[in-house]
């Protein structure tokens, strides 16, 4: 059947020894529909980014790289520099699958860029069907320094068949059956209120309720100490965002080059027989990046949905947001079977179901809170 691989079928194919890995994959790089990819234990430090389209990627290494480094007990990623850095896991056997790759949740939040490359293919994020050979990571820290150590997972990948995405009239009767929206009462969002346009338009929030008590958003401090990514639930939001407190008018103009963690107006549930991801409402909306992160696995949201959080990255001009103003959709894959396990199940560490405005899985949480009391 057409569709993404879900949690059994992504574990065996671990099991048949196509994936390639010292240390060997463990359970807890298995998602619902996606499998964590680690960072190896050298990295490179490069004058530029690079697509190696007519050759390996060690080949251009050997041209680009202006040292190398190790990251068996950690290493620090300058703000603003570009680095290539191997990752474990390797394909060794040719495999039918279109792999499309994504950065995690936590690595987005922290407006760290990332992108999957591999040997002799022109495109980021995509290992061509039949692929063999390693997979490498493009790394560019935007707003903060970062420490990284061989193990972390920055990434994930997907693998489908077919044609997964549905069609604006598959997601209208998905939608009709149960509706995947809902306010921030939990009341279902009716079809006829909803926008289906290549994909489920949502918008930001610029206005506080029930979720967004005393803030509506952080915005990236510009001068910071480093933050060690392998240090869940350690840093304080403070030493590294700014809060953003409801305007009057409930707009907020974003300037560019900042970085910004809204959240999204609408909550959003993905039922359990389905996959999601998150792309830019149009391309030509504004010059901004609105996110890094994108994919959501089956379960999202539970029964009750669960906001979005949107990293958004202006570029050359001021831009007015107004609450509720859409900005991104969400687009639904079918999965080529049930999983055994989605997101929000005990098995799993689904950090981020039933959040709200939420940064990172590595900043103290209530800290936000707190803070704003104080403000």
């Amino acid at each position: 059947m057409d569709g993404i691989l879900v949690y059994q079928q992504i574990r065996d194919l671990v099991a048949s020894g196509c994936l390639s890995s010292n240390p060997a994959i463990s359970p807890a790089q298995i998602q619902p529909s996606s499998l964590d990819l680690r960072l190896a234990t050298r990295g490179y430090r490069v004058r530029s980014g690079f697509l190696p389209e007519r050759c390996s990627v060690s080949e251009r290494l050997e041209e680009t790289t202006l040292y190398a480094f190790d990251l068996t007990d950690g290493a620090i990623l300058e703000k603003g520099n570009c680095y290539v850095i191997p990752l474990l896991e390797q394909i060794v056997e040719p495999l039918p699958y279109e792999i499309r790759a994504n950065p995690k949740s936590s690595t987005g939040r922290l407006d760290l860029f990332t992108r999957v490359l591999v040997d002799h293919h022109g495109r980021f994020e995509q290992v061509p069907p039949g692929y063999v050979g390693p997979m490498f990571l493009e790394v560019v820290p935007r707003s903060f320094p970062v420490r990284v150590r061989t193990g972390l997972s920055l990434c994930q990948i997907r693998f489908s068949t077919g044609h997964a995405v549905l069609t604006d009239d598959e997601l209208r009767a998905e939608y009709a059956r149960r509706p995947l929206l809902l306010d921030d009462h939990g009341a279902p969002i009716p079809l006829d209120q909803a926008r289906i346009d290549n994909g489920l338009c949502m918008g930001v929030a610029i206005q506080r309720d029930l979720d967004l008590r005393s803030h509506i958003g952080f915005v990236a401090r510009r001068y910071t100490g480093v933050l060690d990514m392998a240090a869940d639930n350690q840093h304080e939001h403070h030493e590294f965002f700014e809060l953003i407190h409801e305007p009057v008018n409930h707009r907020y103009i974003v300037e560019p080059e900042e970085f910004y963690i809204f959240a999204s107006k609408e909550r959003i549930r993905v039922p359990r027989h389905l996959a999601a991801e998150m792309a830019p409402y149009e391309i030509g909306i504004a010059e901004l990046r609105t996110n890094y992160a994108g994919f959501f696995d089956n379960g999202f949201g539970g029964e009750h949905g669960t906001r979005a959080v949107l990293e958004v990255r202006p570029h050359d001009v001021p831009f007015l947001v107004e609450d509720g103003q859409v900005f991104f959709k969400l687009r639904f894959f079918k999965t080529s079977e049930a999983p055994q396990v989605a997101y929000g199940d005990a098995k799993l560490e689904s950090h981020y179901q039933g959040q709200g405005l939420k940064l990172s899985k590595h900043f103290r949480q209530g800290s936000e809170a707190e803070a704003s009391r104080g403000d």
